[in-house]
């Protein structure tokens, strides 16, 4: 946004596998006049586009730069092993890092998974993305370990996949420059952690129209007068006799004496 007079917009960079249309769907119902523009951008390219002021905020990966970035952490994904259909793994419905360890697991250049020992057997020459070793595994040549999201973002009809246990987790952050908090990014955190249009946190909503009289009056009606009762109780409530329904008109019994 440049000059004091341009129209504000919002430009937000997302990783390969994550979703994020249903946060674009609120804020385009909440925001009809500010446009939100979407650029996927690959998982280590994303920090520098953020840096470099290409975008207000990214979808990523963790870890983030905390020196750099503030970040909302999201969610944390499942890990899987994606196979031919014919693979002995998927008879079981999970796998361990034991189950592998006669498979060639590919370890694409792009990998998002913090691996301190990769399962399995190494392959001869990293694919250079995760694309490639999915291209791979569906030639024979190994099998490949990758977030839920990426497995499905490349799917195959002769390929399919199994939660991996004991495995690195990959999770999707919310973040932006630390410096750079703009009030598009501050109305997106409200979105992404499921705030009301009228939720009090974060950015300052305008009061709807007569609201803020209205609820002076309606808490007027909810406080009674001093000294007065409050509405639904009358006067005489605190004169009841043990049944409750107040005390008798007349106490004497029978009949008044006619004088003579």
């Amino acid at each position: 946004m440049t000059g004091s007079d341009a129209t504000p917009s919002f430009r937000l960079a997302y990783v390969p596998g994550v979703m994020p249309d249903k946060w674009v769907r609120i804020w385009n119902e909440r925001h009809p006049g500010v446009p939100l523009t979407l650029t996927q951008v690959p998982a280590g390219a994303a920090a520098g586009r953020l840096l470099g002021g290409d975008s207000d905020a990214g979808l990523v990966r963790t870890p983030v730069d905390r020196s750099a970035f503030s970040a909302i952490p999201l969610y944390t994904e499942q890990t899987v092993v994606v196979v031919p259909k014919d693979h002995l793994v998927t008879a079981v419905d999970e796998v361990t890092p034991e189950d592998l360890a006669d498979d060639i697991v590919l370890h694409p250049l792009d990998d998002v998974l913090d691996w301190e020992s990769l399962p399995g057997r190494p392959a001869l020459e990293r694919p250079a993305t995760t694309a490639d070793a999915v291209e791979l595994v569906a030639a024979g040549i190994g099998v490949l370990v990758v977030p839920l999201s990426l497995a499905r973002l490349h799917h195959r009809k002769d390929l399919t996949h199994r939660p991996l246990k004991d495995a690195p987790e990959s999770s999707v952050a919310l973040a932006w420059p630390e410096d750079a908090k703009t009030d598009q990014v501050e109305d997106f955190i409200g979105i992404v952690r499921g705030r009301t249009v009228n939720s009090t946190r974060g950015r300052q909503q305008p009061p709807a129209r007569g609201g803020s009289a209205d609820a002076d009056r309606d808490g007027a009606r909810r406080k009674p007068a001093a000294g007065k009762p409050a509405a639904g109780k009358s006067a005489g409530a605190k004169r009841t006799g043990k049944s409750g329904r107040g005390a008798p008109k007349n106490d004497r019994r029978g009949k008044p004496r006619r004088r003579s």
